[in-house]
């Protein structure tokens, strides 16, 4: 008698088994069910082959892709638009669906598409918030007719046997048969993702909003952010869009705004990857826009074109703002500005500079600020020590630096000099006879100079003279 493997028993047979055995019952692990083979006629549907120039004569036929937001979004396309928190990706994709839906263009970027029925679907704003964006006290934006917006109603429980991706999916393709629309506006990804780092969802992801696309021949606009911590340092890239590789790699175009660090209310577009047309907005001719709403309408106003590294941080900027934070900071847990430049190993004038940049409410009795101290900045900046430091400085006319003996943290004062009225050795072509020459404003004075009082000069002076006579004397 053949006997079916435990796996295929009933469980309540095996349970009945093991008690009569006097055993404890352990279910017999399921096996993984054999994988079904595929269906002929969708192997012969995944691909279809035709020759090069068979392939030129259907593509001519099809008609050509307009323009929807210039160069940057064309019809047809699924394009990702991708910023950081904050920057204005909800108020530009309303004002591109508002202008796609009245068949108008966003100056510079031409829409040649005719009127379109256009879904915004909004995971982001409330009812109140969005109202907010586009009234102006008793008064509100007049929206296109051919605009919808669909807000996001979140389910608490949904069926535990159900992906919420895919029922996401459903209900968005549900929408846009009710709406009729021909473009799709998705805020944002990261509602849909559930976790687009991993190359399986994204991948799962790009392939629903595909075959969404191709099936109701839509245009698909779909917003994402870049991560919390991008170097502001560096341009913007593909690199930037957060999440798996492969959402941009099955993209068929995609641009981004940037914040520009030369002015917080200035922002800029640029064109990160396109199929359809050249690139126009790259790193050397990014757009210019900044935020306005003169009415009741909130959107970019476009100022015109710039290269990109001008609104990059630079390095020294970075860098300089870096040493002014760490500063600060052991200024703050009560460091001196001299133990501040010797734990950094930079110059005492350099701390005092970047203090005052920090925070310039902080104030020192001591360095005074570099404008108001040295006119000529360019001569100022040498001065990254003080005379007696061991190193040499500039030093300003009459004024001398010593450190305070026998304190804690000692810091350099001012002292005044006394007069000088000897005579100075003869062999001197640069300085009048019988006058001494005060210091100067440029002028290097090291610590020896400092510490030469009239007494010892003039005892130099004799002895030269003294041993000038007993040479020419041998001679």
């Amino acid at each position: 008698m053949q006997i079916n493997p435990p796996s295929q028993r009933p469980p309540i047979i095996e349970q009945l088994r093991a008690e009569s055995r006097g055993l404890p019952f352990r279910p017999a692990k399921k096996t993984r069910p054999e994988p079904t083979p595929p269906n002929p006629d969708d192997i012969r549907r995944m691909f279809t082959i035709e020759n090069g120039n068979r392939w030129l004569e259907l593509a001519r036929r099809e008609p050509e892709a307009k323009q929807l937001l210039g160069e940057l979004w064309h019809q047809g396309e699924l394009c990702m638009l991708f910023a950081d928190t904050n920057i204005g990706k909800s108020i530009l994709a309303v004002q591109i669906g508002e202008s796609i839906a009245r068949g108008q263009s966003i100056a510079p970027f031409t829409c040649q598409a005719p009127p379109a029925r256009v879904l915004y679907i909004d995971f982001e704003l409330s009812q109140t918030q969005f109202g907010l964006r586009y009234s102006k006290g008793e008064e509100d934006h007049q929206f296109s007719g051919n605009f919808f917006r669909a807000q996001y109603n979140f389910i608490p429980d949904p069926a535990p046997n159900v992906n919420e991706n895919d029922l996401l999916i459903a209900a968005i393709e549900y929408k846009v048969n009710q709406a009729k629309a021909t473009v799709l506006i998705i805020d944002n990804i990261t509602c849909l993702r559930g976790g687009t780092e991993n190359s399986a969802v994204a991948l799962a992801l790009m392939k629903s909003l595909k075959a969404l696309k191709t099936e109701h021949n839509l245009s698909i606009l779909v917003l994402a952010h870049t991560p919390k911590r991008r170097n502001a340092t560096q341009p913007i890239s593909a690199d930037d869009l957060h999440g798996s590789k492969l959402l941009i790699n099955f993209a068929d175009s995609a641009f981004a705004i940037g914040k520009s660090t030369a002015d917080t209310d200035l922002c800029y577009l640029k064109q990160i990857k396109q199929r359809n047309t050249r690139q126009r907005y790259g790193h050397d001719n990014v757009a210019l826009c900044r935020i306005q709403k003169p009415g009741t309408f909130l959107h970019f106003q476009f100022e015109g074109n710039s290269a990109e590294r001008l609104h990059l941080l630079t390095r020294t900027a970075a860098d300089r703002r870096q040493l002014a934070h760490e500063i600060a900071v052991l200024a703050a847990k009560g460091f001196s500005q001299r133990d501040i430049s010797n734990q950094l190993g930079i110059g005492l004038a350099t701390v005092n500079r970047l203090l005052r940049y920090s925070d310039p409410l902080l104030t020192n009795d001591v360095i005074t600020n570099d404008q108001e101290q040295y006119p000529d900045e360019k001569a100022a900046e040498p001065c990254d020590s003080l005379p007696g430091e061991g190193r040499e400085g500039y030093s300003k006319l009459e004024i001398k630096y010593e450190e305070r003996p026998n304190t804690e943290h000692p810091t350099p004062q001012v002292i005044q000099p006394p007069a000088i009225t000897n005579d100075v050795m003869p062999n001197d072509p640069k300085v009048t006879p019988g006058v001494i020459p005060k210091p100067y404003w440029g002028m290097k004075t090291s610590a020896i100079d400092m510490a030469l009082t009239p007494e010892l000069l003039e005892h130099i002076l004799q002895t030269t003279t003294r041993e000038n006579s007993i040479r020419g004397n041998e001679r």
